[in-house]
């Protein structure tokens, strides 16, 4: 499997299971209705995992944007890789999010409320304050890079060679997801990655959703860009501490 494969493959795996446990929990009829956020950010850890697992041995599973550029500001991932490795991200992304769809069309079917069949997709903020919200994103982020920088055995890739972090090591990697989750995703949802937020809010406004409303584009350049600058802080604070 190539790096870029195992990255479409391994961000799928990340959106279809954590856009499926919010499905399972927002959406009328399903099973997990209403089970509340415990189980919505308990959901994302795990779909972490299975991703990291999955990607890790052939890309080092970044599957977030905002995980790339950041390695490559620490000098830990070649620059010239990052557009690819990003674009297979949003591939992965956008196809996760099509198979959630799939998976619970016809409890999209019975939903009426259009927040909650956006809420699948992508994120927004509870109390809507373009600077609060911005600040969010670059704080749960900038946790999960400097987290993710100082894991003993950090994804990198070495010229042809790809350290991954393997199935014991993806471990560590879902608890601070979880955390973020926890502690400091009430306020925006915690995208924490452009690609899991804008790769589904695209799929969001192609998709033939009934009642579906609006994609919410207003707010969508903030998932993508304080994620990129709160990584690139946790990076450059790597580096200022080594």
């Amino acid at each position: 499997m190539t790096p870029y494969i195992a990255e479409i493959i391994g961000t799928m795996l990340l959106i279809l299971l954590g856009g499926g446990v919010v499905a399972n929990v927002v959406l009328n009829m399903t099973k997990g209705q209403n089970s509340g956020w415990i189980v919505i950010t308990t959901g994302w850890a795990l779909a972490v995992y299975v991703g990291v697992v999955v990607a890790s041995p052939y890309s080092g599973a970044h599957l977030n944007p905002a995980v790339s550029i950041s390695l490559a500001v620490a000098g830990l991932f070649p620059w010239l890789e990052v557009p690819y490795y990003i674009l297979a991200q949003f591939i992965g992304a956008m196809i996760g999010a099509f198979l959630v769809w799939a998976m619970y069309r016809k409890h999209f079917e019975a939903t009426n409320d259009k927040g909650l069949k956006k809420a699948v997709f992508c994120t927004d903020p509870a109390i809507r304050d373009t600077s609060a919200n911005f600040i969010s994103e670059v704080i749960g982020t900038f946790v999960l890079i400097f987290a993710v920088l100082y894991f003993t055995d950090a994804t990198i890739m070495d010229k042809n060679t790809v350290i991954g972090l393997g199935s014991l090591g993806a471990l560590p990697v879902a608890f601070v997801v979880w955390a973020i989750g926890l502690s400091l995703g009430g306020t925006t949802g915690y995208a924490i990655n452009p690609a899991r937020d804008l790769g589904p809010r695209i799929i969001h406004a192609i998709l033939p959703i009934k009642g579906k409303g609006n994609s919410d584009w207003s707010y969508a350049w903030i998932p993508v860009v304080a994620p990129i600058l709160g990584g690139t802080l946790a990076a450059l604070l790597m580096l200022a501490l080594s």
